[in-house]
C-alpha cells in the first residue's frame, strides 16, 4: 500500500473516532463512588489522592495493594490479543494503530483481562507517540487527542466491567468470568524511544551517541503531560532499556510537576543487567529516588530470569516490586514474528508466580504473548490473596 493510501485509510477514521468525551465525563453514573466491600474503600477516581503529592504518592500503591489482598494482578499481552481478534498490527504504530482503526477491539481486550481477574489494565499507548502520529499525517492536536483516547477506552472498559459486576452472579463469577467488584487502576503506558523507532532498539537500548538525556526528555515531555492529565490513575514507564531513559523519565516527572504516580519497569536479556548492559541496580536506584515512583520492576523478560532479578532489585528499593514477564518466546526481529515453540506454557508460567510473590513481587502479570488465560490462571493460583479479599 502506498504512503498516500495509508494516510487516507487512517484519515477516514479520524473525525468519527476522535469525537469521544474525556474519561471522567463518560463514567457510568450508576457505578458506586466507593468499593464498599472493603474496610478501607478506594474511591473509583483515585486521582484525588494526588492532591498532596509528597504525602500521598508514597502511600498510593501500598493502600491499593492492601485492598487488593496483598498482591495486585496486572493484565497480559495487548498486541497478542488484538491480533487474535483480527487486528493487523504490521505498522510502526503497532498496537496503537487500533486507536485509529478499531478502538472497539482495544476495549474488548481490556474487558477480557478484567474478566480474567486483572486489577490493573494498561492502555494501548505503548507505541503511541505524538511524533509517530504526526508521521502518519495527523495534526499535533489530533495526535494528542489519540493519546487521551487510549486512556478513555480503558476507563470505558472499567465502567462496563463494573456494570457487568452488578448484573453478575452473587459469588463473583459467571461462566468462568471473574465478576468481582474491586479496586481497578488504569495505567497509562509510556514505551521507550526505541519503541517509537520501531526498529527493535527498545530491546538493545542502543540509541547512538546523538540521543542524549535532553533529547529523550524533549521527546517524551508532551506525551507524559497529556497522559498524566488524561484521567489515568498512574503512568507505566515500560520496557525501559537503559539508564539514561530512566533518568529522563524521573527528571520529567519532577520538572513538569506531574501529580499522578508512576512505575518504572525495565527489561533484561541476561538476568543481570538491563538490555543495554547498564546496571539494573543503578537503573532501579533511579526509580527508588523518584518521589513519583510507586513501584519498580521488570517486564517483557523471560520468566526464567525473574527470580534473580527480583532479588537484585530488592537490594536497592523499598518500593513494591512489579513483575510482568513475557511468555519466554523468542522474537525474530528480521522476520518480525515470534518463533514457535520457544516459550513456556501457561501452566509453567503460573508455577513461578507464588515463588515470585514469596520473595517480594507485589504486582504480577504478563507481557508479550501472555493472554487472558494466563491472567486467569494467575488469579486462581494466589490462594492467600483470594482469602484476604473474601474476608474484607
Amino acid at each position: 500500500m502506498s504512503t498516500t493510501s495509508v494516510l487516507y485509510k487512517y484519515s477516514c477514521h479520524t473525525k468519527a473516532q476522535l469525537q469521544s468525551h474525556s474519561c471522567l465525563e463518560t463514567l457510568d453514573t450508576a457505578a458506586p463512588n466507593n468499593f464498599k466491600t472493603h474496610k478501607n474503600p478506594l474511591p473509583h477516581d483515585t486521582s484525588f489522592k494526588m492532591s498532596h503529592p509528597a504525602a500521598e504518592t508514597s502511600s498510593f500503591m501500598v493502600d491499593f495493594l492492601r485492598q487488593s489482598g496483598g498482591v495486585a494482578i496486572i493484565d497480559g499481552g495487548l498486541a497478542t490479543e488484538l491480533e487474535r481478534h483480527g487486528a493487523d498490527l504490521n505498522d510502526p504504530l503497532w498496537s496503537a494503530k487500533c486507536l485509529l482503526t478499531s478502538p472497539h477491539l482495544v476495549r474488548a481486550v481490556h474487558l477480557d483481562y478484567l474478566e480474567a481477574g486483572a486489577d490493573i489494565i494498561i492502555t494501548a499507548s505503548y507505541q503511541a507517540t505524538i511524533q509517530g502520529f504526526e508521521a502518519k499525517g495527523f495534526s499535533r492536536g489530533d495526535s494528542e487527542a489519540l493519546l487521551r483516547k487510549s486512556v478513555e477506552i480503558a476507563c470505558e472498559a472499567r465502567d462496563i466491567y463494573y456494570g457487568r459486576c452488578r448484573e453478575g452472579s452473587p459469588d463473583g463469577s459467571d461462566d468462568g468470568r471473574v465478576l468481582k467488584h474491586r479496586p481497578i487502576l488504569v495505567a497509562a503506558s509510556v514505551g521507550s524511544y526505541g519503541a517509537y523507532l520501531a526498529d527493535g532498539s527498545e530491546y538493545s537500548g542502543n540509541y547512538g551517541d546523538a540521543i542524549t538525556l535532553e533529547t529523550l526528555k524533549d521527546f517524551h515531555r508532551r506525551r507524559v503531560q497529556i497522559l498524566a492529565e488524561s484521567g489515568a490513575d498512574l503512568i507505566a514507564f515500560e520496557t525501559v532499556p537503559n539508564k539514561v531513559e530512566a533518568q529522563a523519565y524521573a527528571e520529567l516527572l519532577e520538572e513538569e510537576g506531574i501529580k499522578i504516580p508512576a512505575w518504572f519497569s525495565f527489561n533484561s536479556k541476561d538476568g543481570i543487567n538491563v538490555v543495554s548492559g547498564d546496571s539494573l541496580l543503578e537503573c532501579a536506584s533511579i526509580a527508588e529516588s523518584c518521589k513519583n515512583a510507586v513501584a519498580v520492576g521488570i517486564n517483557c523478560t523471560p520468566p526464567r530470569f525473574i527470580h534473580g532479578l527480583i532479588l537484585s532489585i530488592k537490594k536497592v528499593t523499598t518500593k513494591p516490586i512489579v513483575i510482568y514477564p513475557n511468555s519466554g518466546e523468542s522474537y525474530d526481529g528480521d522476520r518480525k514474528e515470534w518463533v514457535q515453540n520457544t516459550g513456556i506454557s501457561d501452566q509453567d508460567f503460573v508455577s513461578y508466580v507464588n515463588k515470585w510473590c514469596e520473595i517480594g513481587a507485589a504486582l504480577v502479570g504478563g507481557c508479550c504473548r501472555t493472554t487472558p488465560h494466563t491472567i486467569r490462571s494467575i488469579y486462581k493460583t494466589l490462594p492467600n490473596r483470594s482469602a484476604a479479599l473474601s474476608s474484607q
